[in-house]
């Protein structure tokens, strides 16, 4: 039995006669008779009752086979679709890894674009340092990551999709909250809040870098591994943090930003991925990335 036997069937089930359902289907009619007739003799029981030599009724089995034969087709139909969106990257699974800083402006703005344009991808979001995403990514733990080069993994694609400068976070009522810029010399005696540089040692090493422009090394008296804790132990006066410049769109009460008078080390936001695990889901996800960025 072939689809074209059920087609063949549903068209002259719904004509009852097989001269209009061989217009319908633009066949001749003595073969549509004929497709008939095989069908028939494959299933071994009547599906028409003959009226006259192109006029026919459904049989009990016949009107049977016909519900059937709908849902067939109705699910062959579904199976096609379901498979043409996956193929164009429209319906899947996709993990993504991030750091906390890409929450502060670039993530929200391109998962917001990503889902109004494929709302059927199912996206699984996951809070990674930069040294846990390469991880993951050779892994399979997730399909794509953004993280902030150095990279020691050199087999992943990446691709820049973000520069900042760094920037102070300090108490308000911190006398040098009162300027507008503040030189990285004025910083020497400061109590610093950074987070473990194994966590992520390549923005850690450029705010060490900074600090060795003004000829010292920051004093780290405190710790934490999240950046919102970072600015919330500013908050409550425990010292003063180096971040990159979005983390200014985490505002809270008693802390207020600065730039710094010295040009800053740029910190790189990068869209990391495995060239031979790429999926169409993960090809139109990083069209997106790259569209995105490109406007922030």
């Amino acid at each position: 039995m072939e689809l074209r036997h059920l087609r063949y069937f549903i068209a002259v089930a719904e004509e009852l006669h097989f001269s209009r359902a061989a217009e319908r289907l633009h066949i001749a009619q003595p073969p549509l008779s004929q497709q008939i007739q095989q069908l028939e003799a494959q299933l071994g029981v009547e599906l028409f009752q003959r009226k006259t030599k192109r006029q026919v009724q459904l049989t009990e089995g016949g009107q049977v086979f016909l519900q059937e034969a709908y849902q067939l087709l109705a699910q062959l139909e579904k199976a096609i679709e379901l498979t043409q969106k996956i193929g164009r990257g429209e319906k899947g699974l996709l993990r993504i890894g991030f750091t906390s800083l890409v929450t502060y402006d670039l993530l929200p703005v391109i998962l917001r674009q990503f889902r109004e344009q494929f709302p059927e991808v199912e996206l699984v979001l996951q809070e990674l340092t930069t040294t846990q995403q390469e991880q993951a990514l050779q892994d399979s733990r997730i399909h794509v990551g953004f993280a902030h080069p150095p990279l020691e993994d050199n087999t992943l694609n990446q691709e820049c999709i973000q520069q900042e400068a760094l920037i102070v976070a300090m108490s308000q009522t911190h006398p040098l909250a009162e300027q507008e810029k503040i030189s990285v010399r004025s910083l020497v005696d400061e109590n610093f809040i950074m987070f473990p540089r194994h966590l992520g040692p390549g923005l850690y090493d450029q705010i060490v870098s900074l600090c060795q422009q003004g000829s010292f090394s920051p004093k780290v008296t405190q710790e934490a591994i999240q950046m919102q804790t970072i600015i919330g132990l500013v908050s409550g006066g425990m010292g003063i943090a180096i971040a990159p410049s979005s983390l200014q769109n985490l505002q809270r009460a008693g802390v207020v930003y600065r730039t710094l008078e010295e040009k800053t080390p740029l910190v790189e936001t990068a869209i990391v991925w495995r060239q031979e695990n790429i999926t169409p889901v993960l090809r139109e996800f990083l069209r997106t990335v790259i569209k995105a960025s490109s406007g922030i």
